[in-house]
């Protein structure tokens, strides 16, 4: 296998990053959650609050696509750096569930997500420089505050909206299983200021892209 060199690194990190923002990032074989359901006949406000919360939970997958390439590029373990690759290849799932699923409802993505994405990969790559275990208690946390969001979206989804229902639900699991997969790994406890930090940018975040 062909070692990557610096130039190599920055060209494979450019090219992952035009695709989230810009391209169709590499999914996996899984199918679509809710595809074979019928498109629920909402009102219009229905569909557009739909839309907000899709398009709120596809800049977390943006932030999220970010972050793991960030941790991944200075992880110091090889098996820290393979699983955060392969934590940021399931999250490209959930990318492109939430994208497909908010140009169905109508709407568009947020006009903010290239600022998402570089705070995010400059976290990221921080959290690997100071350490693996703080890395993967970054993820954790993360992670722990992204599932708490979307059950609340799931919450405020119209009942009828199935659909966008089903795409949460099955996010909602799978980011649970990497916030598990990081505390087994080794992964710290935060100090409770820097929880309190990740969450108020994470509102930030949310009250932006709920809007633009």
């Amino acid at each position: 296998m062909r070692h990557l060199n610096l130039i190599d690194s920055f060209i494979t990190e450019c090219d992952k990053t035009l695709k989230t923002l810009f391209g169709k990032p590499e999914v996996s074989d899984r199918s679509v959650p809710g595809a074979g359901l019928v498109e629920p006949n909402l009102s219009e406000i229905q569909k557009k609050e739909s839309m907000r919360l899709m398009r709120i939970n596809h800049a977390g997958e943006v932030s999220a696509q970010a972050l793991y390439q960030g941790q991944a590029l200075t992880a110091k373990l090889p098996e820290v750096r393979a699983s955060m690759d392969q934590a940021a290849r399931e999250e490209s799932d959930h990318l492109a569930w939430c994208e497909r699923r908010v140009h169905q409802l109508g709407g568009r993505t947020s006009i903010f997500n290239p600022l998402w994405y570089a705070g995010s990969f400059v976290l990221g790559a921080t959290a690997g420089k100071v350490g693996d275990k703080w890395s993967l208690g970054f993820v954790a946390e993360t992670e722990t505050q992204v599932v708490k969001h979307l059950e609340q979206h799931i919450e405020k989804l119209s009942t009828e909206d199935t659909k966008s229902r089903a795409v949460l639900e099955q996010m909602r699991d799978d980011e649970a299983h990497h916030r598990a997969m990081a505390i087994e790994a080794g992964g710290v406890d935060l100090p409770k200021p820097i929880k309190q930090a990740m969450s108020l940018v994470s509102k930030v975040m949310i009250a932006a892209s709920y809007r633009l």
